[in-house]
């Protein structure tokens, strides 16, 4: 795709790409190279607590974090807790609180329901059955997953076509959890409403946004500050994922919607 093209010059040391569609994958970089991923670690470790559920292991309405919190609000942001500690600052299903802490509050829940450290969990649940043999989570189950693009064309194919969970469960994390509640995007400011699924930000009507204008509104999937994303418009059944060296910033603020745009523009005139 042309539109990959576009990666090569961003203002970045190391950079590599990939768009998946029906037809196959087209990818611009070192594809195996390892990045971090920092919070786009956060839909790698709701996919591992949504094998969980279906496992019978845990469950998603089951009290978890701080009082009158669920593992539903901890995978929809909506469990009141800070962003960087687990100190309660809204009551649960009240705000949309953008919440690292609140992954890690579901990773150490997942560990004492099952006897099963989190990160051997997730490798176990996900990135073993997905064949994805670079991807690791060390430290925080909010940020600190590392992985290839590579391993995320395997996980965008999941996401495309769910075979680890039901699709009842893939529905219902992929949709808007706890509507009209209002919260801040990092990176973007104020949205309202901002809405998430389970572990997923939806798009929405979302402005301004990472993703890119001609992106549909059932659009989900995360960016990360160390200057990483993958998106899944499922309206167009196509998957987009770039992972760098350089923080999020300015520079991805005008780069990522605009490459984004363009990964849209071509697969339409695809169809």
């Amino acid at each position: 795709m042309r539109s990959l093209e576009q990666v090569k010059h961003w203002p970045v040391r190391h950079a590599a790409a990939a768009v998946c569609t029906a037809s196959g994958i087209s990818a611009t970089g070192d594809i195996d190279r390892v990045y971090r991923l920092a919070s786009v670690t956060k839909p790698l470790v709701a996919y591992g607590v949504l094998v969980a559920i279906e496992e019978g292991a845990i469950e998603l309405d089951q009290p978890a974090g701080p009082p009158g919190a669920t593992v539903r609000h901890l995978l929809a942001h909506t469990s009141g807790v800070a962003f960087a500690t687990p100190e309660v600052i809204a009551a649960p299903g009240t705000r949309r609180i953008y919440s690292s802490a609140g992954f890690e509050l579901l990773a150490d829940f997942l560990t004492a329901e099952t006897g099963i450290e989190f990160p051997r969990y997730l490798h176990e649940a996900v990135f073993e059955p997905l064949g994805m043999t670079t991807a690791v989570l060390e430290g925080s189950a909010g940020h600190a997953g590392k992985a290839s693009v590579r391993d995320l064309t395997l996980f965008a194919a999941e996401l495309l076509t769910p075979e680890l969970i039901s699709q009842q469960t893939f529905t219902e994390a992929t949709s808007v959890q706890f509507p009209g509640r209002d919260g801040i995007l990092p990176g973007f400011g104020s949205q309202r409403p901002n809405d998430w699924g389970l572990g997923f930000e939806i798009r929405d009507g979302k402005a301004p946004h990472w993703t890119g204008s001609g992106n549909s509104g059932r659009t989900y999937g995360h960016f990360g500050q160390s200057g990483t994303f993958l998106w899944v418009d499922p309206e167009i059944a196509v998957a987009t994922i770039a992972l760098s060296d350089e923080n999020f910033g300015d520079w991805a603020r005008t780069a990522w919607p605009k490459f984004s745009d363009s990964v849209i523009a071509e697969t339409h005139n695809t169809l």
